[in-house]
């Protein structure tokens, strides 16, 4: 089954790009706030196995948890499932001459990555949450 992006509410947390600047590293604001893509091998969090819970880098929500975390191979952190169902926004996009699905977080609508489906990976959803380093923050378990 493929993700179903569902209809966007309106972001709880709203800055301009200005603010957005202000608070963001250039690298994560082009990230986080214009869909870039980190480079595959590269990212704090790519092989982490420390147990916690990961926050968007942009404004502190809640998105996945290490327990759904798995080596994927594929050079970026990767999940079988978010936190939370209403975590993050599922979202269509064609570009660079493909379909896939877009994950933003929720609370601030920011870029983290994309879910693809049916690649054969043993999680229990068969989904990869493919997500940038750069967008998280890792808050270890006590």
């Amino acid at each position: 089954m493929t993700p179903t992006p569902r209809p966007e509410p309106a972001p709880k947390v709203e800055r301009s790009d200005e603010e957005w600047r202000a608070l963001l590293s250039p690298e994560e604001f082009a990230v986080l706030r214009r869909a870039g893509t980190e480079r595959p091998f590269v990212g704090e969090y790519t092989d982490t196995e420390t147990e916690g819970v990961y926050e968007c880098r942009a404004c502190g929500s809640e998105l996945f948890r290490s327990s759904e975390k798995f080596h994927s191979h594929c050079g970026w952190p990767s999940f079988f499932d978010p936190a939370d169902s209403d975590a993050v926004i599922l979202r269509s996009d064609d570009s660079l001459g493909m379909r896939r699905v877009e994950v933003l977080c929720a609370s601030c609508h920011s870029h983290l990555g994309h879910v693809f489906e049916g690649e054969g990976y043993p999680t229990p959803t068969d989904q990869r949450y493919c997500i940038n380093s750069i967008c998280l923050r890792l808050i270890p378990s006590n």
